[in-house]
């Protein structure tokens, strides 16, 4: 009897399925040292205890970030060893800060599979939801992923294909109890612009880029122990590539839009996103972004505003998409978010 796994193809998916992720892990200070030298992470409710205690809380809570690839990770195995590609992501909400000393555990339900015209591939829909160790929720999210068929004969299943909210609502993003930004000191934020000085349709351009290393890609993808062989084995694309793992792409486009955007604290919600083409080792990543829309919230003087953050490698900033509505080969990343500011 076999004792390894190769990993779920798309044939074993089926709606319906509960997937419970395997190996809890504990995050802690580790956890953000590392982020915080693989990224240009600034943002200062994550950096440092005293700016967080002014604001209401107990102490900095880890990244929102950390919490995200922590609890992806622990999805791979059983999503997406074989993947071809993750596509999207939808109605995601973190719902508890994590903070150090934490234990994460992920699972995920299948929520909608359609086989591909090929026969060789199909894409998995799945609601991951990501628990701590008292059993509350920090982070759900949806995400469909493109994977190889095992069996080509195998027949196509029932197409499913879930209808997913294109915003979340404004009015079900999660404010960490108690934070207030009544007293929020700008000085040592970085910027002076609050959640009144942004106008929707306005376009930030981030300015700085990082270019992409081969080394910090493996560090990062190991980190969060995401298993995805495209991200390790160069056998398993084509051209002979690693595809630099597209979290890492957003963690490097959230941290290059400090330049504009520092007072952004916390992300809260994750209401669409695409890896619009790949990213590889040697690429300089930059990023825009452009306000979407604004909201109240019940906390004190804390404000949501809904961002559009568009990664790109080296492309015109404010350039999204060419005249037969594709994105332009430039563009790596189209991330639709909300996040909280002071008012």
């Amino acid at each position: 009897m076999a004792k390894t796994n190769a990993g779920r193809f798309f044939e074993d998916y089926a709606v319906g399925d509960v997937l419970t992720h395997a190996v809890p892990r504990t995050v802690g200070s580790g956890e953000r040292a590392l982020y915080h030298a693989l990224y240009p992470a600034r943002h200062a409710l994550y950096s440092s205890d005293m700016f967080a205690q002014a604001c209401g809380l107990a102490a900095s809570p880890l990244d929102d970030m950390i919490a995200f690839h922590t609890v992806f990770g622990k999805t791979v195995p059983d999503v997406s060893l074989n993947a071809v590609a993750n596509l999207g992501y939808a109605e995601g909400r973190w719902l508890n800060p994590v903070w150090p000393g934490d234990t994460l555990t992920s699972q995920s339900e299948v929520i909608g599979v359609k086989q591909n015209s090929n026969g060789k591939t199909g894409v998995v829909y799945v609601r991951t939801t990501g628990r701590n160790q008292r059993g509350q929720d920090v982070l759900e999210y949806v995400r469909w992923v493109m994977v190889r068929k095992g069996n080509l004969d195998a027949p196509a299943p029932e197409t499913v294909v879930p209808e997913l909210a294109k915003v979340v609502p404004a009015g079900t993003l999660a404010v960490p109890e108690g934070l207030s930004f009544e007293n929020y000191d700008f000085d040592l934020a970085g910027e002076p612009h609050r959640w009144g000085d942004y106008e929707i349709g306005e376009q930030i351009d981030h300015v700085d880029g990082v270019t992409v290393e081969e080394a910090e890609h493996m560090m990062a993808t190991r980190l969060w122990q995401n298993t995805a062989k495209v991200h390790f084995d160069t056998s398993a694309r084509p051209d002979g590539t690693r595809l630099i793992y597209g979290g890492h792409v957003i963690s490097m486009a959230r941290a290059l839009s400090f330049n504009g955007l520092a007072n952004a604290q916390m992300v809260v919600g994750l209401n669409a996103g695409a890896h619009a083409n790949p990213c590889l080792s040697g690429d300089t990543v930059r990023a825009w972004s452009e306000v979407l829309d604004k909201a109240d919230t019940a906390a004190p003087g804390v404000g949501a505003i809904r961002l559009r953050l568009v990664a790109t490698k080296g492309g015109e900033p404010f350039q999204l998409r060419g005249a037969d509505g594709k994105y332009l080969p430039d563009v790596l990343l189209d991330l639709d978010y909300w996040a909280l500011m002071p008012m």
